[in-house]
């Protein structure tokens, strides 16, 4: 690890932390480098559980840990955050048994990084720099190797049919259909229809042969979104194909020979439901192979503004003007709220800002008439709903202070101070003042037409 007072490097001969466990069961701190304990910031003892002393660690080790012994293989590059915030990447390599040849031993080397070096920001049109995207990135590229299913949990708006269409596209079947179904866009009695096909007139209204989603997908992926919603009967289906790797379309004799990799979606908890008899345990373990959890917005707050400034690109080519970037204030706004609707929110938020402001710098005052309706659909909900223990996800903001300077008043009640305050900031740069404001340059003029006030008077 790299000493955190120099420089230089340790030599990669000691690992910083050696972990004592096995798979399935709990997992122990053998050894840690004095410079890991320090960083910690309290001693750990040998024999200290992993989950206790590093539970505060992002991603969690023990998955890794594990990783590495169910692969048999080590683990590179493995970008790791400390509760603290500093950032390391960390090398996993199975260290055999341990000394008393009852568990498995994995060494942990660790090394600092620098903020933003070593991340990658973009990938197949997903956008992070935060460790949890990175871990997400790590993943896509190792199940794009496997022909296994996969599950990719997360709430609406998180990005899932993104990662699943980078998981089709990172693996050998790229040059296949990449098909996708919504389970809950489609009434029941079309669902079957549209997954397995029909022959003409096998129901009413079957006026023709139908190809359902799986001959379509054939040779390539079939990504079932939503699939928690998928009713039981159609599970039982599903299961059967999944196991048979052939289909039968409904009303139809003949059955087709299919080559298929399913990757599933879903914003419900599987488990619950096959705990509540609303989906089939059967299924459930055939197609949770792999998973992949993509966090909530509010939990990667540090890739608002690369989000951010990949809206305002889109939006400047679609509608054929530029807005360069958004205020300090106005970016710690957004990333002060907590985000509901993930990152479909944002971008809705953004574009909204940007059709309904023309400066080409986007202040805090723009996303005031956002801000109040937030906060009275936030007060409606809270009069319409029982207390609750814990605050709704729909609160707007988080309890972290902002800026004194961030006052979210309406246009019309524009101060003279506060155009005075921005004007003088600004070095007396109306056009630089305006944008401090949040405003366009034009509108300004009309305050200081409306307050009897001209240039001169700011100056």
């Amino acid at each position: 690890m790299m000493d955190m007072h120099d420089v230089t490097h340790l030599p990669m001969v000691s690992p910083d932390l050696v972990l004592h466990g096995a798979l399935g069961g709990p997992w122990t701190i053998a050894r840690i480098s004095p410079q890991l304990d320090a960083l910690l910031g309290h001693t750990v003892s040998p024999g200290t559980m992993v989950e206790r002393a590093l539970s505060g660690v992002r991603p969690q080790l023990i998955p890794l840990v594990e990783e590495v012994l169910s692969s048999r293989q080590s683990l590179q590059n493995i970008p790791l955050e400390f509760p603290d915030g500093q950032r390391f990447v960390g090398a996993f390599a199975d260290g055999g048994l341990s000394n008393d040849y009852r568990t498995h031993s994995v060494e942990v080397f660790l090394q600092q990084v620098s903020a933003g070096e070593g991340d990658e920001e973009a990938f197949h049109n997903l956008v992070g720099r935060s460790v949890a995207m990175q871990e997400v990135f790590r993943k896509i590229r190792l199940y794009a190797a496997s022909d296994a299913a996969v599950v990719i949990t997360g709430e609406t708006g998180t990005g899932k049919e993104l990662v699943a269409r980078a998981i089709h596209e990172e693996s050998e079947r790229r040059l296949g259909p990449y098909i996708a179904l919504n389970c809950s866009a489609i009434s029941e009695d079309l669902l079957e229809s549209e997954l397995f096909g029909h022959e003409k007139g096998a129901f009413t209204g079957a006026i023709r042969s139908h190809r359902g989603r799986f001959e379509r997908a054939n040779g390539g992926s079939l990504f079932l979104d939503e699939i928690g919603d998928m009713p039981l009967h159609t599970q039982t289906r599903l299961l059967r194909v999944l196991e048979e790797r052939q289909v039968e379309p409904v009303g139809s004799e003949r059955v087709l020979p299919i080559d298929v990799r399913i990757i599933c979606a879903t914003n419900v908890g599987l488990e619950k439901a096959v705990g509540q008899n609303r989906f089939r345990s059967d299924l459930y373990h055939r197609i949770s192979v792999l998973r992949i959890h993509l966090p909530p917005l509010r939990e990667r707050r540090d890739d608002i503004p690369l989000l951010v400034k990949r809206f305002l690109r889109r939006f400047s080519d679609s509608y054929g003007r530029s807005v360069e970037r958004l205020t300090p204030e106005a970016m710690e706004l957004l990333q002060s709220y907590l985000w509901p609707g993930n990152i479909r929110e944002l971008r809705n938020v953004m574009e909204r800002v940007f059709v309904e402001n023309h400066a080409p710098v986007i202040g805090a005052r723009a996303f005031s008439e956002w801000v109040r309706e937030r906060q009275n659909f936030v007060q409606n909900r809270w009069e319409e709903s029982p207390p609750r223990e814990e605050p709704a996800l729909i609160t707007p903001y988080d309890p972290a202070p902002r800026p004194a300077t961030m006052t979210l008043k309406p246009a019309e009640e524009l101060t003279e101070q506060a155009i005075r305050r921005a004007y003088e900031e600004c070095d007396g740069n109306i056009s630089a003042a305006a944008r401090r404001l949040g405003i366009h340059r034009a509108t300004l003029y009309r305050h200081l037409k409306k307050l009897n006030l001209d240039r001169d008077d700011l100056g």
